[in-house]
C-alpha cells in the first residue's frame, strides 16, 4: 500500500517538474532590465530569453523577437538552451519509462524485481533532468550577479534576475524530490523468474522403520576398567612364558 502511495505521488511530483522544466526553457524572462541610478527610462522593460527578447512598454503590448543567430546569444544562454532542453527530454522520458514500473499497469506484473529496477533507472533520470535544470538556472544568476556589480559596466548594459530563473530553481527542487520517491525503495530478495520449487516429497521426508539398524560403536573409554586390567595381565604372562623359553633355550 504504502510502495503504491509513493509511486503515485512520484508521478505527480515530476509531471509538475516536467511543467516546471517546460515553462522555464521557453519563458523569455531569464535577464531582466535594471533600472538604476537617476536616468531611468521606467517606461520601458527589457526581457532577454533563450529563444527570443521581448520589450514592453506603458499602455502597450509585449512586442517579442526571436534571436537571428545562436552565436548572438551570451555562452551562459547557448548552454543554457541545450541543457534545458536535454531536462524536459529526461523528465518526459522518465515519466513514461516509470509508468511501465507502477503497480497498476500490467505489464511485468509477476515480476516484482524487474518493476522496482525500472521504478529506480525512472529515478535516475529525473535526477539527472534536475541536475540539467541546476546548472544552467545557477549559472545564468552567477553570471548576472557577476556583470551587476562590474563597475566597467554602464547601468543599461546591467541586468536582474528574472522569473524564469527562480521558477528554474523550483523545478529542480521538485525533479529532485520525485527522483528521491522513485529512488528509494526496497530492491525484493527474489527474482520472480527464479524463484525456487522445492518438491512437497523432500518436505515431508519421514525414515524408512523397515530398514535394518545399524551398529553403534563404543570407544575405549566405555570399556570397563577391570576387563582392561585383565587383558593387561594376560599379555604381562605371556611375556615370562617366553622368556621362560628363550632362558632354557640359551642353556641347553
Amino acid at each position: 500500500m504504502i510502495e503504491g502511495v509513493s509511486e503515485v505521488a512520484a508521478m505527480c511530483v515530476g509531471l509538475i517538474g516536467l511543467i516546471g522544466a517546460s515553462a522555464t526553457t521557453g519563458l523569455p524572462m531569464w535577464k531582466v532590465t535594471a533600472f538604476i541610478g537617476e536616468n531611468i527610462v521606467v517606461m520601458e522593460t527589457r526581457w532577454e530569453g533563450l529563444w527570443m527578447n521581448c520589450y514592453r512598454q506603458a499602455n502597450i503590448r509585449m512586442q517579442c523577437k526571436v534571436y537571428d543567430s545562436l552565436l548572438f546569444l551570451p555562452p551562459d544562454l547557448q548552454a543554457a538552451r541545450g541543457l534545458m532542453c536535454c531536462s524536459v527530454a529526461l523528465s518526459g522520458l522518465g515519466l513514461l519509462v516509470a509508468v511501465a514500473g507502477m503497480k497498476c499497469i500490467s505489464c511485468f506484473k509477476d515480476n516484482r524485481w524487474v518493476k522496482t529496477i525500472i521504478l529506480m533507472v525512472a529515478g535516475a533520470m529525473q535526477f539527472m533532468a534536475c541536475i540539467c535544470v541546476f546548472i544552467p538556472v545557477s549559472w545564468t544568476g552567477h553570471v548576472i550577479i557577476q556583470d551587476f556589480y562590474n563597475p566597467l559596466l554602464i547601468d543599461a548594459q546591467r541586468r536582474e534576475l528574472g522569473e524564469a530563473l527562480y521558477i528554474g530553481w523550483m523545478t529542480g527542487a521538485v525533479l529532485f524530490a520525485s527522483a528521491l520517491l522513485f529512488i528509494c525503495r526496497r530492491i525484493p530478495s527474489e527474482k520472480g523468474s527464479f524463484d525456487v520449487y522445492a518438491p512437497p516429497q523432500l518436505l515431508n521426508y519421514k525414515p524408512d522403520t523397515n530398514r535394518p539398524t545399524m551398529t553403534r560403536y563404543h570407544p575405549i573409554s566405555s570399556v570397563p576398567i577391570a576387563y582392561f586390567f585383565s587383558l593387561l595381565d594376560i599379555k604381562l604372562d605371556l611375556i615370562r612364558l617366553l622368556n621362560a623359553r628363550i632362558k632354557r633355550q640359551i642353556i641347553f
